[in-house]
């Protein structure tokens, strides 16, 4: 499976959510509302989710293993990196 697209809206803020990316898999897959949170020195994604009944979140979609998580963890943040801030 590649990564055929991924369109980063970068905004400048003060709170820890710095992006939202979606992330287009084989040109018939998408997944969008992946959040780039920068934490103190880490940049890391958060898979989109929806709040339960008790409060909690669910992630909606997410990687199965670890390895497929860093692949996606590792272009979201390339990608985010060489974007511009959204006026």
């Amino acid at each position: 499976m590649e990564i055929t697209s991924i369109k980063i809206k970068k905004f400048e803020t003060e709170s820890k959510m710095k992006a939202i990316a979606s992330v287009t898999f084989d040109d018939c897959f998408a997944v969008h509302d992946i959040k780039v949170i920068e934490n103190e020195d880490k940049v890391f994604i958060a898979m989109p989710n929806k709040r339960l009944k008790d409060g909690t979140f669910k992630d909606v979609a997410h990687p199965i293993n670890f390895e497929f998580r860093q692949f996606i963890e590792s272009r979201v943040i390339e990608a985010y990196n060489n974007a511009e801030v959204e006026a």
